[in-house]
């Protein structure tokens, strides 16, 4: 079915419309249609345009008001101020716009006109390390962007680029070689609640071990190093024991992103050992266009703008002067990868603010050699997460904090706040389950509420709050509307347009016709928290409905089938908007 504007969309047009044909020079200006306090909408463009026409703005807005035709949608409009108009739509069309929109399973949000291929570079772990707290906001923010490009038409290809390749894995597999069975202790795995967590304990053994003899025994040490060679040039039997950690670090991977209730799929993790082969390819096509040149050994791109404290000139290296490569060719290689062969339109890498520098040389390097487009390739940095101290978030030890202890504490501190709330007979398996959708959802919107270049602190006492900006705010709004209908009898949710809406349910409804426009929005900008900002939004303007319009005592069956209409569009908006931020909606809390 055909996509149905919003009721916004449609004044716009109407009063462009006007505007084109009360001033024919102007025909291209922006009317500056924004939701007003003094009205519906106020349009404000008049003001810049009389500026530019040297006219008088309550003249010209005049001139516009005249020139509207009578419509459906506009029941009044009135010059306000120096030039404003301040528009009143009609309740008739509200609720007509809103019944069109609820016929349609997108509710209204379109599909793009020109849908590309984007590659999304997000949630990069390491190989046998564990994911701690620093890993979450990449994996929250690409989740939540791959959900709303995708909703958009748009072809997504998903890539984890994680750190699978280097020279800590010499000393990994010279230690398995020496020590066959490392990987096989089950004493390390007792108690493991599944197979991730056994698998990284396995891993923190083998690191651990792997390490400590590193450290302490030169011969061990040497021999460790010759083993990266043997990686790098594809030995059969070195390749097999890499692919045994690899494997091993995958499982535990997956235990993690069940837990935050994300999907990575095998096929989307390409790590740096994907692109091993072609890092030569890169070395010798900068060095022979010019793009890179040798500087005391190594392979450098400089750059005008980039210099040290000193002021000496601080270059990208490609290939250090040993003849090893660093993150700089990989992430070559991989631009020319996802444009080349992938024939991406758009390449998104969703990365520590702190790595902006190291990207924007990146950028500007693939650029010089022919592989990259111009604006084509954008980061979309993060901030930290901090502590209550302000400060980066650790443990009381000093340590990184490990995402799955972050993620079980979220999880048992929605479970109290569940378990108040809970009716008479739940089960504590119900409890439990309703807990983990709770807890996770209160760790991915704390993230996504917050605009992604903020740092923002980690508080689990505000996350799973019922009060104020949360996930768990909004998940109560949904579950108390579905309890609503639980209650409904022979009740059904039916628009009816011919009926006068009230202040609240006016308001209530003109958001509700906002949701396409902010979904397209933020995911032509790449701004999940905007989606968060309206969701919040709504769940609040609900709350005043709630309390100020009864819906099952209304007066007339009418009104309380309009009212069930407004319930029932409120907890579909909810749902499939708290979705696109991977965030479960319970039916009850």
């Amino acid at each position: 079915m055909a996509t149905v504007p919003s009721l916004a969309a449609t004044v716009h047009q109407r009063v462009s419309d006007a505007l084109s044909a009360a001033l024919p020079e102007a025909a291209s200006a922006d009317p500056l249609l924004r939701r007003s306090d003094r009205a519906d909408f106020q349009a404000n463009g008049m003001l810049a345009l009389a500026k530019q026409l040297k006219g008088n703005p309550r003249e010209l807005a005049a001139k516009v008001t005249e020139a509207l035709p009578a419509n459906d949608e506009i029941a009044s409009i009135e010059v306000s101020g120096p030039g404003f108009l301040n528009i009143t739509v009609a309740d008739e069309a509200i609720m007509d716009n809103l019944a069109a929109r609820r016929e349609d399973p997108r509710l209204g949000v379109p599909y793009k006109d020109d849908p590309g291929t984007t590659v999304i570079d997000y949630s990069q772990p390491n190989v046998a390390k564990e994911m701690h707290v620093g890993h979450l906001r990449s994996t929250v923010i690409g989740d939540a962007v791959v959900q709303l490009l995708e909703h958009r038409g748009e072809k997504v290809i998903r890539r984890h680029h994680i750190g699978d390749w280097g020279t800590n894995f010499g000393m990994l597999i010279q230690y398995l070689i020496e020590h066959p069975h490392e990987l096989d202790h089950a004493s390390d795995t007792a108690g493991a609640k599944d197979a991730g967590e056994a698998a990284m304990a396995r891993l923190n053994r083998l690191y651990k071990s792997s390490r400590a003899l590193f450290d302490s025994d030169e011969e061990f040490k040497a021999r460790a190093r010759d083993r990266v060679p043997a990686l790098q040039s594809g030995d059969p039997d070195t390749l097999a024991l890499w692919h045994k950690i690899v494997d091993e670090s995958k499982t535990y991977f997956q235990g993690v992103y069940d837990e935050l209730d994300v999907e990575i799929r095998d096929a989307d993790i390409v790590g740096e050992s994907a692109y091993n082969d072609a890092l030569q390819d890169v070395v010798e096509e900068l060095e022979a266009s010019g793009v890179a040149v040798r500087s005391e050994g190594a392979l450098c791109v400089f750059f005008e703008d980039v210099k040290g404290p000193d002021g000496t000139p601080t270059p990208l290296i490609v290939q250090k002067s040993n003849g090893g490569f660093g993150y700089a060719a990989t992430d070559l290689a991989a631009i020319r990868n996802r444009v080349g062969e992938l024939k991406a339109d758009t390449l998104l890498y969703v990365v520590d603010a702190r790595q902006s520098l190291h990207f924007r040389m990146v950028f500007e390097t693939a650029r010089r050699a022919g592989w990259l487009p111009e604006d084509t390739a954008r980061q979309l940095p993060f901030g930290t997460v901090l502590g209550k101290d302000g400060k980066p978030f650790k443990t009381r030890e000093g340590e990184t904090v490990r995402l799955v202890d972050l993620l079980d504490e979220a999880v048992e501190r929605a479970a109290a706040v569940v378990r108040e709330k809970a009716d008479d007979g739940v089960t504590e398996d119900e409890i439990r389950a309703r807990a983990e959708q709770v807890g996770i959802g209160a760790v991915k919107y704390a993230d996504l509420s917050n605009s992604m270049t903020r740092d923002y602190v980690f508080d689990l006492d505000r996350m799973v709050s019922l009060q104020g900006d949360t996930s768990v705010y909004l998940q109560y709004a949904y579950a108390r509307v579905r309890s609503i209908f639980r209650k409904a009898g022979g009740l059904r949710p039916v628009p009816h347009p011919e009926l006068e809406l009230a202040p609240a349910e006016r308001a209530l409804a003109l958001h509700l016709d906002a949701f396409a426009d902010t979904l397209v929005t933020a995911a032509d900008e790449y701004e999940p928290h905007k989606v968060t900002a309206y969701l919040y939004e709504l769940a609040t303007l609900y709350s005043r409905f709630f309390e100020n319009c009864p819906v099952l005592k209304a007066g007339t069956t009418e009104q309380a089938e309009n009212r069930l209409f407004l319930c029932d569009l409120t907890a579909e908006v909810l749902h499939q908007g708290l979705a696109l931020l991977g965030i479960r909606t319970p039916e009850r809390l």
